[in-house]
């Protein structure tokens, strides 16, 4: 029986959700929710990924292999002119006004059918 996954805390969504060539670009890369709250965490406000592994409540091994794939996805949109779509994963949105927290903070989202999980929780 494999191990239940572990919903990665994420503290807001992208304002934009859908960035591309001018022209338009038949292709598309997706980038999950998670994917792109480690970008956010680590490239922009400049946490090492230990505290983005802290804050997202998951492990900093996990986090190292979620950055790496959202750098590549975002590297494919940028160097084969693809649209690059922010959507899905296994997160859910903390309910907690917490520092460094975004757009969103304190509802509660998840990709797909599953039941609401309290942030207390994931602790």
């Amino acid at each position: 029986m494999p191990r239940p996954k572990k919903w990665r805390r994420v503290c807001g969504l992208p304002e934009n959700n859908r960035f591309g060539p001018i022209g338009g670009a038949e292709e598309t890369q997706i980038l999950t929710v998670d994917e792109y709250e480690t970008i956010r965490l680590i490239d922009s406000l400049g946490m090492k990924q230990e505290e983005c592994a802290e804050q997202m409540n998951v492990a900093r091994t996990t986090v190292q292999g979620i950055y790496d794939n959202a750098r590549k996805k975002i590297a494919d949109a940028i160097v084969n002119g693809k649209n690059l779509v922010i959507e899905g994963g296994e997160y859910t949105l903390c309910q907690q006004n917490r520092a460094n927290c975004g757009r969103g903070c304190g509802r509660r989202n998840r990709c797909g059918n599953h039941p609401a999980i309290d942030d207390e929780k994931l602790s």
